[in-house]
């Protein structure tokens, strides 16, 4: 048996969870897991079903099959085969404790992605990209060669298939052409001090500030500079007996495991923009485990 996942996005209407579940069910497939959310303020409808299907059933004849369903409703769908890994490009500068944390997890299991290809725009992460038996890339920026520079990236996108791009503290600002290209495939991290503490050393600022809590987000990047829609958070709470330096530590860890989970959600295609906002259903049991992930 082959699990497959679901995905539809549509206008809110009467009758669409009755007739994906009849479909699947006439087609011999078994839901494992399945959810949904009506959004009352947008109108719009998002659903994600997991299920098991017959052999002789593949994602492009279970698709075919499928368009008669989604015409009435005006669905936006997409059939995927779970054991299929997304590919991955991750971006990476001179912070490397999420581009380490990366590597790990995939190397172990824990995040359902093939890394293809790493690009930096610096050197110091080749050779621990290339011990790892993965392409590594360095594209350096500048504002005279940005074009340039940012056609190279995407050769190396379009080169390798991959569906995600991965920002790991990669510290340049992606034209507004990347981002509208690229739209709900590129996730980047940063720490939530933003915006009351910009620039350099935003630990710092917040330590001298007296911060009671420090944290990261996650998010799709968009042309608003850090503002895309919010995939995935977390805080962990500090003192006054803390210096700078376990600040930095400290955000730098909450960093890397958000970044991972909000990759993990995106890969099991669980996330869904919802305008300046994201859907993101919780993980089914049996995906992930806390100790994996955390």
């Amino acid at each position: 048996m082959t699990k497959y996942c679901l995905t539809v996005t549509c206008p809110t209407s009467r009758g669409i969870v009755a007739a994906i579940s009849t479909f699947l069910a006439q087609n011999g497939c078994n839901i494992t897991d399945s959810s949904q959310f009506d959004d009352v303020e947008t109108g719009n409808f998002f659903m994600r079903v997991s299920f098991t299907s017959q052999e002789g059933l593949d994602e492009v004849t279970l698709s075919a099959a499928f368009e008669e369903i989604a015409k009435p409703f005006g669905l936006t769908f997409a059939v995927h085969d779970e054991a299929t890994k997304m590919k991955a490009v991750i971006m990476v500068s001179r912070f490397g404790h999420c581009l380490n944390d990366l590597l790990y997890r995939v190397r172990i299991g824990a995040l359902p992605i093939e890394i293809v290809a790493v690009i930096s725009n610096h050197m110091d992460y080749q050779k621990v990209v290339v011990n790892h038996d993965i392409a590594f890339h360095c594209i350096k920026v500048t504002k005279a060669n940005k074009p340039q520079a940012e056609a190279q990236i995407m050769q190396v996108v379009d080169d390798t298939g991959a569906d995600l791009i991965v920002l790991a503290r990669y510290m340049q600002i992606l034209s507004d052409d990347m981002c509208h290209k690229m739209s709900g495939r590129i996730i980047n991290i940063h720490h939530s001090f933003l915006p009351s503490f910009k620039g350099a050393n935003p630990y710092k600022q917040a330590y001298e500030r007296g911060v009671k809590l420090i944290g990261a987000t996650s998010h799709y990047v968009t042309a608003d500079l850090d503002e895309g829609p919010i995939i995935e958070q977390d805080t962990v709470r500090v003192t006054h007996a803390q210096s700078s330096d376990d600040y930095v530590s400290l955000g730098r860890d909450v960093e890397a495991q958000v970044l991972a989970r909000a990759i993990h959600a995106h890969a099991h295609r669980r996330t869904f923009l919802n305008g300046n906002k994201t859907v993101v259903f919780p993980a089914s049991p049996g995906s992930y485990s806390s100790e994996r992930m955390g």
